[in-house]
Formats: C-alpha cells, sequence, structure tokens
C-alpha cells in the first residue's frame, strides 16, 4: 500500500454520532480522524486540515477520535482465530495488549488493554470476544503461553498450539501496531491506559478498513 492510499483511504466507515455537539462539519472531522489513525501525526494532520480552510489544535483531533469510541465490527464467524498479546509502553508502564484476528482476511475481531497478565484477564478478553463475535465453531491459534490455554479450556474453546503460519497475521498486525506505538507517550502526554486503549481500538478499525 502507498503512503498516499494509506492517507487517502476511504472514510464512510467513521461513525459521528458524537458529532451532534461539535461545531466543525462532519467531513473535516472524518478528514481529520482517517489521515492520523493512517499514520500521521497530530500536528501533521492539523497542517492537512488548515488546508482545508479548518482550524482545528492538535488536542480537538485527539479528542475526535476519543469520541468516535471505534471498534472493530462484530457478528462475524471466522473458522479461526490467531490469538497473541505484546507488551505496550505507556508512560513508562508496561501494558498487555491482546489482539485476536482473522488470518483469512487479516482483520482485527478483538482488541484490549490490560494492566497485567494473568488468566483470569484472559478469560475475560475471551468472554469478550464471544460475546462480540460468532466463536463457537471457531479453532483458536495461540502459542504455548499457558494463561491462553487455561482460559480457553474454561471456557470449552477449541485450539491449536501454532508459533507461525496462519498466526503470521496476528504477527504482522503486532508490528505495525509497535511501529505506530513507539511514540504514543509523545505524541498523548500523560496519557492514560483507558486513552491508549480507546485510540488502538480505532487504529484496528482503520487496519480493517485497509484489508477491505
Amino acid at each position: 500500500m502507498t503512503e498516499f492510499d494509506r492517507l487517502g483511504g476511504g472514510i464512510e466507515w467513521i461513525d459521528l454520532e458524537f458529532v451532534q455537539r461539535e461545531r466543525t462539519p462532519r467531513h473535516a472531522i472524518e478528514v481529520g480522524i482517517q489521515p492520523h489513525l493512517a499514520g500521521l501525526s497530530l500536528s501533521n494532520t492539523k497542517q492537512r486540515l488548515e488546508k482545508l480552510g479548518v482550524e482545528r489544535s492538535r488536542t480537538a483531533i485527539h479528542n475526535w477520535v476519543q469520541k468516535a469510541d471505534l471498534q472493530p465490527a462484530g457478528d462475524k464467524a471466522p473458522n479461526q482465530i490467531a490469538v497473541d498479546e505484546t507488551v505496550i509502553r505507556i508512560n513508562d508502564q508496561r501494558h498487555w495488549l491482546y489482539a485476536a484476528a482473522d488470518p483469512d482476511t487479516n482483520e482485527f475481531l478483538h482488541v484490549r488493554l490490560f494492566q497485567t497478565r494473568t488468566t483470569q484477564l484472559t478469560l475475560l478478553f475471551f468472554c469478550e470476544l464471544r460475546d462480540k463475535q460468532q466463536v463457537e465453531q471457531a479453532t483458536f491459534l495461540v502459542d504455548g503461553a499457558h494463561h491462553l490455554k487455561a482460559a480457553l479450556e474454561r471456557l470449552g474453546l477449541r485450539f491449536q498450539m501454532r508459533r507461525h503460519r496462519n498466526r503470521n497475521a496476528v504477527e504482522r498486525v503486532f508490528r505495525e501496531v509497535k511501529r505506530r506505538t513507539s511514540s504514543f507517550s509523545n505524541t498523548f502526554s500523560n496519557v492514560e491506559p483507558p486513552t491508549a486503549e480507546s485510540w488502538l481500538q480505532a487504529f484496528a478499525v482503520w487496519c480493517n478498513q485497509c484489508q477491505t
């Protein structure tokens, strides 16, 4: 995908129900959210809007992403689900990013950020995923992590241990997430974990649009 394609994709997937309380034109908000999630810094996104004659602060653009509350679409019925977690640092604190992806489409199915990694939190992640997607007939692809296997066994969900092949989808996604979040704390000063999680979920939605 070229840089132009990344920044100039469609914007119909952005839900702007919150815009009723905004003084900014809807199209300008969409033009602000999409390129920022695609890779532009808040400063560069601000400059992009200024070319359209819209003067808004970096904080306003950041708040648009938060208020949009973008989430991966639900009611999917994948045959396989690749699951993994990775460390994200927020204000020098370790947090665990959990993600589930459909290896056939490379689409995110669910994303969560936790301050620690335990079997109980892993169980919560899978319960939320099960409530959101049709996973009862799916086979989960996991590595050898005990907490992943223990949570899946407790829920009676099928799984296979895989380190490569169909798990590459979620690993590719994580590489891009880590590339984008390497400067996350610098982009949003004094960020709180819920803010980081909201941004990561919105980023997941943008990634899904790139697969369609």
